[in-house]
């Protein structure tokens, strides 16, 4: 997983509320267990019409925001199912960060699990960042994860809280899988010992 610091990006803003993780990534993407390649289906179908055509009016399809970095999101996003695939295909997508006032629990701890940073703040911040995305190519922000800042395009600062558990693991690049390498050598000599002491196993 990817360490992550600083992120500078333009911010793309997706006022809706309640957006689940069927709309994220519906239902028949989810046969792979690929974590690449779910960007091209991210939000498919808000974001196409039936016949794969797209919807102009959808955000990510405007020119100003087909390489967004960031996502300025309505309430409870990422709720419904517990899809995995859901981050997988804004991560693939190039999306790293999702601000919002607030996020379905297992979406939450889904995007730390693979390199997201989502970012919960009070109404009137996530209002004026709404407002800043809607800048459209100079919609640029800055997320410094050390600092714990956000910095908007007219240089405006918005602090944000986070869990200093979580914030180690997105800064040290470390997932489920990298956390217990770093156990390695403890695991290591507790194999051989097990292997001395019961070799019939």
């Amino acid at each position: 997983m990817q360490k992550f610091t600083t992120l500078t990006g333009v911010a793309a803003p997706l006022p809706m509320i309640n957006v689940d993780t069927d709309k994220i990534i519906p239902k028949q993407y989810l046969k792979t267990i690929q974590r690449t390649g779910l960007g091209k289906a991210l939000f498919d179908e808000i974001r196409f019409n039936p016949d794969g055509s797209e919807k102009p009016d959808f955000v990510l399809n405007k020119p100003a925001y087909r390489k967004a970095k960031i996502l300025v999101a309505g309430e409870n996003f990422g709720c419904g199912s517990s899809r995995e695939h859901a981050p997988w295909a804004l991560l693939d997508f190039g999306i790293t960060c999702v601000i919002s006032t607030s996020f379905a629990d297992i979406f939450y701890n889904n995007c730390f699990k693979n390199g997201i940073l989502p970012i919960k703040l009070p109404q009137e911040d996530v209002d004026k960042l709404m407002e800043d995305a809607e800048r459209g190519a100079n919609a640029v922000v800055t997320i410094d994860l050390e600092k714990q800042e956000i910095r908007g395009p007219d240089g405006g600062c918005i602090k944000f809280d986070l869990d200093p558990y979580r914030k180690h693991l997105l800064l040290e690049g470390l997932d489920d899988v990298g956390l217990t390498l770093q156990k390695g050598s403890a695991i290591d000599d507790y194999e051989a010992k097990r292997r001395a002491a019961t070799p019939w196993l």
